[in-house]
């Protein structure tokens, strides 16, 4: 519930873009990231603020060439992102914040049970994951879900529609 503390508390107007991480959300971000490469060319923009770049992008749902002149520039921003996401980083962030999250409920970090969904859908674009759901007649992506018993996302996964979901919960597919 909303009460004025915490609207003071968590409220962004400070902040050049609403997207922006404030310095707790990078402090929580700042350990996970994976140390700088030892030799090639120093960069040029802040980890933090390829993360405002990115948030930009996502949260506002735009493409990547639409990002602001005052944040890295989208070649940058891109390369990190998907560097991130074949790494994993993605994933390891999200486990980091749900172990937090269920602790300061009272839960123990690990959960001991999960639900699994999935859902198919149409897509007409050529790349990544596609196939054909016969049971729902869907040519596209499955995308499948693993969260705890209160709802945090534990694993996001997509694969091809002609996965099953009964084989969708192994080891392939692309990990969100």
């Amino acid at each position: 519930m909303w009460t004025p503390t915490t609207r003071r508390q968590h409220s962004r107007a400070s902040l050049r873009y609403e997207t922006d991480l404030t310095d707790a959300e990078w402090a929580v971000i700042a350990p996970l990231m994976p140390e700088p490469a030892p030799c090639g060319r120093p960069p040029v923009w802040t980890m933090r603020e390829i993360w405002n770049a990115i948030f930009y992008v996502l949260r506002g749902g735009i493409a990547w060439r639409l990002i602001p002149k005052d944040l890295p520039p989208r070649s940058t921003t891109f390369d990190y992102f998907a560097r991130w996401r074949d790494d994993g980083l993605f994933g390891r962030i999200n486990h980091t914040l749900v172990m937090a999250d269920r602790e300061r409920v009272g839960r123990s970090a690990s959960p001991t049970a999960a639900v699994l969904d999935s859902q198919s859908v149409k897509t007409t674009e050529s790349g990544g994951p596609r196939g054909y759901d016969a049971g729902k007649k869907i040519e596209g992506r499955k995308r499948q879900t693993l969260a705890d018993t209160d709802g945090r996302a534990l694993v996001l996964d997509l694969q091809a529609a002609d996965v099953q979901d009964r084989d969708g919960a192994g080891p392939q597919g692309n990990r969100i």
